[in-house]
C-alpha cells in the first residue's frame, strides 16, 4: 500500500487541540440538550469556511438539535471518508471544570468528564482544521450525532442518503489507543409490567396476589451476567408495590441482553420472557412484556478496507493495531445497519459513565495524529 504522509500535529495545533477539549467538555450537553455544544461546532466549523447542515432528526429524538454534517473536498474521482463523533453526555451529576494533573484531565468535581465523546468532537475539529489548510487527498465528511447515548438515537434517525463516504469512522471506546473494535453486539432491551392482586398484608393476604414476588421469582430464574463469551444478560431495575402492609399490586422489571451472535441474543430474551410468563402464571397474576432491539450487532473481517486503513494508519504512528470485541455499541452499529461500513476506533479514554472519567493529553493528541494518518492511508 502507497500512503501519502501527513505531517503530524504541530505544537500549536496540540495546543488549540487540548484548549478545545476543555472548552467542548465545559459545555454541558447531556442527550437531547445538545443546542449549545452543537452551536460551538457549527461556529468552529464555519470558522473554516465549511458548510454545515443540520437534519430535522430532533422532532424524531426530542432533542434540542439536530445532527450535523460538514464536507472538505477532496481531489477528483477521490474516495471520500467518514468521521462522527457524538455531541451529547451520559446525564451529570455535577458541573464539569477541567483539570490537568501530571498529563491527566479530569473533572474537578465529582462527575463526568464528558471525554466520552468529546475527545473524539476536539480531535475531529483540529483534523479539519489542518485539513481546510492543506488540501486532503480524500474528500472527508464530518458527522456530529445526537442523543447517542440514548440507544444511538440521533445515528439511527439520520439519512445516510445524504453521505458520499465509501467508510467511516467513530473514536468512541475507552481503551487503550490501537484497539480496533472489529465486533459489537446486539442489544435487546425487555421491560415486564406484572399485574396482580392487592389485598390487606396482615388480615387478608390470602385474597392478594403479589406481583414483586412472581417478578423475584422470574428474576431468580433468569441466568445474568455473562452467559458465553459472546453474551451477556443483566436484570437492570426492578421496582414496584406502594406499602408495606399491602400486597404489592404491581411490578417493573427492565432487563437485556447482548450477544455477538444475533441469533443467540434473540434466544436469550426469548428465554427471558417465558421465565417472566410463567412465574406470572404460577402466582396468579398477569404480565405485559415489551421487548425492544435497539440496535443490532456487526462483525468486520480484518481484511475490510475499513479495517485495512486504520490498521496502516495505526502502523504509520508506531502503533500495533489489536483487534478486538466489544459488550457496548456505537454511532458505527446504527450507520453499519443503513450500510455505511464504519469502524470503532480506542480513543485511549478511562472510565467512560464513571465519576472518575478521564483521559491523558498524549492520548489525545496520539488521537489526532491517528486521524490525520487514516486520512493518508485512504488515499490509496
Amino acid at each position: 500500500m502507497t500512503v501519502r504522509s501527513l505531517q503530524s500535529a504541530s505544537s500549536a495545533e496540540r495546543e488549540r487541540l487540548l484548549a478545545d477539549f476543555v472548552r467542548l467538555c465545559e459545555i454541558e450537553s447531556p442527550s437531547q440538550s445538545e443546542r449549545k455544544v452543537a452551536e460551538a461546532v457549527r461556529a468552529d466549523l464555519e470558522a473554516l469556511g465549511l458548510q454545515v447542515e443540520e437534519d430535522d432528526t430532533a422532532k424524531e429524538t426530542g432533542s434540542d438539535s439536530g445532527n450535523l454534517l460538514a464536507r472538505i473536498a477532496g481531489p477528483p474521482d477521490s474516495r471520500t471518508i467518514l468521521f462522527c463523533a457524538h455531541l451529547d453526555t451520559v446525564p451529570l451529576a455535577g458541573a464539569v471544570e477541567v483539570r490537568q494533573e501530571n498529563g491527566v484531565l479530569s473533572n474537578r468535581h465529582e462527575a463526568i468528564l464528558g471525554a466520552d465523546n468529546k475527545a473524539a468532537v476536539a480531535t475531529i475539529l483540529a483534523a479539519a482544521r489542518r485539513l481546510t489548510a492543506q488540501a486532503p487527498p480524500v474528500g472527508v465528511e464530518l458527522l456530529f450525532t445526537t442523543c447517542e447515548e440514548q440507544a444511538l438515537a440521533g445515528a439511527k434517525a439520520f439519512n445516510p442518503g445524504t453521505l458520499k463516504s465509501d467508510f467511516g469512522y467513530v473514536f468512541d471506546h475507552a481503551s487503550p489507543i490501537g484497539e480496533l473494535v472489529t465486533a459489537s453486539p446486539t442489544y435487546y432491551r425487555l421491560e415486564a409490567d406484572f399485574r396482580g392482586q392487592a389485598a390487606h398484608a396482615g388480615i387478608r393476604p390470602e385474597a392478594g396476589h403479589n406481583a414483586i414476588v412472581a417478578a423475584a421469582r422470574a428474576v431468580a430464574a433468569i441466568p445474568s451476567g455473562r452467559l458465553d463469551e459472546s453474551t451477556t444478560a443483566n436484570v437492570g431495575q426492578i421496582e414496584g408495590g406502594s406499602a408495606a402492609n399491602v400486597v404489592a399490586e404491581r411490578c417493573r422489571v427492565v432487563l437485556e441482553a447482548r450477544s455477538l451472535d444475533d441469533v443467540r441474543a434473540g434466544e436469550v430474551v426469548s428465554s427471558m420472557v417465558d421465565a417472566l410468563s410463567e412465574s406470572a402464571s404460577d402466582l396468579e397474576c398477569d404480565v405485559e412484556t415489551a421487548v425492544e432491539r435497539l440496535f443490532r450487532g456487526y462483525k468486520l473481517a480484518r481484511t475490510a478496507p475499513v479495517v485495512e486503513v486504520a490498521a496502516e494508519a495505526l502502523r504509520q504512528i508506531n502503533i500495533e493495531p489489536v483487534y478486538i470485541n466489544t459488550g457496548g455499541g456505537s454511532d458505527a452499529n446504527a450507520l453499519i445497519a443503513a450500510g455505511v461500513p464504519m469502524l470503532n476506533v480506542a480513543n485511549g479514554s478511562e472510565g467512560n459513565h464513571q465519576p472518575d472519567e478521564s483521559v491523558t493529553v498524549d492520548a489525545l493528541e496520539t488521537t489526532l495524529d491517528l486521524t490525520l494518518a487514516i486520512v493518508a492511508a485512504s488515499a490509496r
